[in-house]
């Protein structure tokens, strides 16, 4: 009877413990974090209706949504609640109860998807599939129906609090269109001659962001404009791009292409991050508590670089490439002889460069988690056929051994591709870095 009453009291002791100090999140996989990806990729491709310049606001909000849900199972590691631009205070767990960290995972991304991306129709069944899914193997996983139902709902408020706070962020999405009124030479315009920009894009730059000055003191400022001398660096920058388009070579067209992010047969607006976000945490593998970090701060740089880039872009105007080879290098009134560049050019302007930008911020976020002198496989277009010349052709993938290799391929691409000037990609990239860091610098996760 003694040692029966003695097993009892360590049973009960062992459960008790367990309930005070819960399985923590690095114990767990990063399985739920790729497949809620997974679900997010094709809603984002080819889209049947613009999601506008904003895809880092996606990946922004659900890794703050997914990092939230787990971070109390992460010793260590600290709420961003404070140090966020205006971020309300998250739910709390209870004291002494326990949470399955994938659960909770899985019911704020379901939930963030599910409001998030509301552009795509076909988002509501792919959400409830793979939610339903993931619940059905974590209930039998977990064998306790209160664990499981505690975690579904302190994910499903994180993600409530998180997405009230991303619909306050926006505020140009009720400005009118911007109407351009300059068209003096070196002034960026609009290559369809309307002058009317309208669905907010002017005015992105002014969107919040998700860090209070990340943005600050960050942008350089494009050449002194000259039109005249082809010694000056503003000519000669504008001149390496038509001499570059006069001999492309084959790595060059397929760089450019690859990187191009068009919005048909595509991921636009700089969704193309998301799916080699995804592919690193594939092949790097790390458990749920690196993943959600990563996921969180690799997409605040991401959208942080965003709004930076957008509000340099329409602070400088700077004119295009097409603009300035077709009136003072190769001048034509015949729109049919017109010096075309191998991509299409977006509709906005030159400086800085987006995707340099871009992914420059979203190198340097990488780089401070996972460390400089990693290599990895980016297969985004894999399987997908383009033309450069020769017939149709698989795009294949690309191998990297650092994300600033990755980033810098990114920036030169758009050279190749005749829609950027050198010193926008250079500029851009350094720019984007400067975000990251300053995000980094600002931004405490662990204690």
């Amino acid at each position: 009877m003694l040692l029966l009453a003695m097993a009892s009291v360590i049973i009960f002791s062992c459960r008790k413990q367990t309930n005070s100090h819960p399985e923590q999140t690095k114990t767990y996989s990063s399985d739920v974090v790729k497949k809620w990806l997974g679900v997010q990729l094709p809603l984002l491709y080819s889209p049947a209706v613009s999601y506008g310049v904003n895809a880092g606001r996606y990946m922004a909000y659900c890794g703050v949504a997914a990092y939230e849900s787990v971070v109390p199972g992460m010793p260590g590691y600290q709420s961003l609640y404070g140090q966020l631009n205006e971020m309300p205070q998250m739910p709390a767990t209870e004291p002494g109860k326990a949470y399955h960290w994938p659960t909770c995972a899985n019911a704020a991304l379901a939930e963030m998807t599910r409001k998030l991306f509301t552009f795509n129709p076909a988002t509501n069944d792919s959400v409830q599939k793979l939610e339903d899914e993931l619940n059905g193997v974590y209930e039998k996983e977990i064998g306790d129906a209160a664990i499981f139902e505690r975690s579904k709902a302190f994910g499903k408020a994180v993600a409530g609090q998180i997405f009230s706070w991303s619909a306050t962020d926006h505020p140009w999405s009720s400005w009118p269109a911007l109407v351009l009124t300059n068209n003096s030479p070196g002034l960026w315009w609009p290559e369809n001659n309307n002058p009317t920009i309208a669905n907010g894009l002017a005015y992105w730059g002014d969107t919040r962001t998700m860090v209070a000055g990340s943005i600050d003191n960050v942008t350089a400022t494009p050449y002194a404009y000259n039109d005249t001398d082809p010694a000056s660096p503003y000519y000669k920058d504008f001149k390496e791009i038509y001499d570059v388009s006069k001999s492309l070579t084959y790595d060059q067209k397929r760089l450019a292409k690859y990187y191009d992010d068009p919005a048909v047969n595509g991921y636009p607006s700089g969704a193309s991050y998301i799916p080699v976000f995804k592919q690193i945490l594939e092949q790097k593998n790390p458990a749920l508590d690196i993943a959600v970090f990563a996921y969180a701060k690799t997409g605040m740089s991401l959208f942080d670089a965003t709004i930076g880039s957008m509000k340099a872009k329409f602070h400088f105007m700077q004119e295009r490439p097409f603009q300035f080879i077709r009136r003072v290098i190769e001048p034509s009134k015949d729109p049919a002889t017109w010096w075309k560049p191998f991509i299409a050019t977006p509709p906005h302007p030159d400086f800085p460069a987006n995707h340099a930008t871009f992914s420059g911020a979203f190198a340097q976020a990488l780089t401070s988690i996972f460390g400089d002198h990693v290599s990895f496989i980016n297969s985004t277009y894999k399987g997908q056929m383009v033309d450069l010349g020769t017939g149709p052709e698989d795009m294949g993938s690309y191998s990297y051994n650092s994300f600033y290799e990755f980033a810098n391929a990114i920036a030169i691409s758009r050279v190749y591709g005749g829609i950027h000037t050198r010193h926008a990609v250079e500029e851009g990239s350094k720019q984007g870095q400067k975000i990251a860091q300053n995000i980094d610098s600002k931004v405490k996760f662990r204690r």
